[in-house]
């Protein structure tokens, strides 16, 4: 098993109103030639936690970061203009609170929690890590 330190938090990048899971975004992943999913796990509009790529691969997600982490994707993110927009749901946030505490349990090593945001040029994912977690949380 590869020695786990971080999770990187993601969005898709999709509208309030799609609903879509780990299937549509595997399939967007391999249009990009990607063997699968790049992501480890995708948290629904309902709050439900999908599984994508296996743990114990490497994830396509972070460049740079990948070896080391767990990526995670939010679905939603951007408004009606396609504009980023933290416009995830109570579930959403729930489920993700729940995983990554479970994932912190499962691989002790794991010290920081991030969003995309932090090695990107991009809003992805389209709100305050940090903040969320709280400072002392996502840098522990």
């Amino acid at each position: 098993m590869r020695t786990i330190k971080s999770i990187i938090i993601h969005c898709s990048a999709t509208y309030a109103g799609q609903d879509i899971g780990t299937a549509e975004i595997d399939k967007w992943h391999k249009q990009q030639g990607w063997d699968e999913i790049g992501y480890h796990f995708v948290i629904r509009r309902s709050g439900e936690i999908e599984k994508g790529r296996t743990l114990e691969k490497i994830g396509a997600h972070c460049r740079g970061h990948n070896a080391e982490s767990i990526g995670i994707c939010l679905v939603g993110g951007i408004d009606k203009d396609g504009k980023p927009e933290n416009n995830f749901t109570k579930n959403q946030f729930s489920a993700l609170i729940s995983l990554t505490a479970k994932l912190k349990r499962q691989f002790p090593a794991i010290q920081h929690i991030h969003g995309h945001n932090e090695f990107s040029g991009k809003a992805c994912p389209c709100f305050d890590v940090k903040e969320f977690f709280g400072k002392k949380n996502s840098d522990k």
